[in-house]
């Protein structure tokens, strides 16, 4: 009997009426279906009373996902996605991403779309584009307090954001070099679209393996982006006599501490997205963030009188 399952955003009713529709819908054609709210994937936050908060990467994974699962459809918007990613990816389980939110960036289909989507994923008649990920984790000398898988980015910054913080990073066997911000960023190339844009770093198509280092808001006009390759594992210390706040995906993270290290990784997991048509990048940029469209008026076509 083929397996599949569902993960949807149980704060929108929509995403639970079609989640029962769609587990309704695969056992009547003979599938074994298991269904999960993204609940289990958002990230915890450690406290300074509680300072571990450790979930191991591969403990997320909600009851009855397995290798053994053909594909999972997940319903909601990107936060969704990035829940479902942490949970599904230690299984390797491809995501079939059905927009129930907003922008939508990382979604493959709307529900106007999901029988069709549905019909294709079943027939296995799509294509699988892989994304990596990285595996961040905070050290006290030898010992994990908290670790996860990141699909997009992390932050690491004081609370408030607004106060200036040194870091000393080390990429790969390179000399630690010194950065005096806000805060700062590690993102992939999937990431480049998201709160990376925003602070100012350069778009980067998801098949090129590299990260991103983003200074924010730094102190100094040599302090810049700096992309470099994903091979390069990266350790942060932080050089404050005040705790850090560390956010991951935009929805969890940990105290940081001065005694303590951020490592990161890229992971041995990837984020696996169903795509029923080819991946076209240079379209979604178009069609959800507005790039490259061409201009209603042209020197060329200006009409001279």
């Amino acid at each position: 009997m083929p397996k599949a399952g569902v993960i949807y955003n149980d704060v929108k009713p929509i995403a639970q009426k079609v989640a029962i529709d769609i587990k309704e819908i695969l056992t009547n054609k003979g599938w074994d279906v298991y269904v999960a709210t993204g609940v289990g994937g958002i990230l915890g936050y450690s406290t300074p009373q509680s300072p571990v908060c450790h979930t191991p990467i591969d403990g997320l994974t909600p009851p009855g996902f397995d290798k053994e699962m053909k594909f999972v459809v997940v319903l909601g918007g990107d936060g969704t996605v990035l829940a479902a990613s942490r949970q599904v990816a230690p299984c390797g389980i491809p995501i079939l991403a059905v927009n129930t939110g907003h922008m939508g960036f990382l979604t493959e289909s709307y529900l106007n779309q999901l029988p069709q989507a549905l019909e294709k994923a079943i027939a296995g008649d799509y294509e699988i584009e892989e994304r990596a990920m990285l595996a961040v984790q905070v050290f006290r000398k030898d010992r994990v307090l908290w670790e996860a898988l990141c699909l997009n980015e992390m932050v690491l910054h004081r609370e408030p954001l607004t106060s200036m913080c040194h870091f000393e990073i080390a990429i790969g066997g390179h000399a630690a070099v010194d950065i005096a911000a806000d805060g700062v960023m590690i993102s992939t190339p999937t990431g480049s679209t998201g709160y990376c844009l925003s602070a100012g770093g350069p778009v980067v198509t998801p098949n090129v393996p590299v990260l991103q280092l983003i200074p924010l808001c730094p102190h100094s006009l040599a302090s810049r982006a700096l992309i470099f390759a994903d091979t390069e594992p990266v350790n942060i210390y932080p050089v404050n006599t005040s705790r850090l706040v560390m956010v991951v995906d935009g929805n969890g993270g940990c105290y940081v501490f001065p005694e303590d290290r951020v490592y990161m990784e890229r992971s041995q997991y990837t984020t696996k997205f169903i795509r029923l048509q080819s991946p076209e990048f240079f379209r979604i940029l178009r069609e959800k963030l507005g790039w490259g469209l061409p201009h209603i008026a042209k020197p060329n076509s200006v009409e001279l009188p």
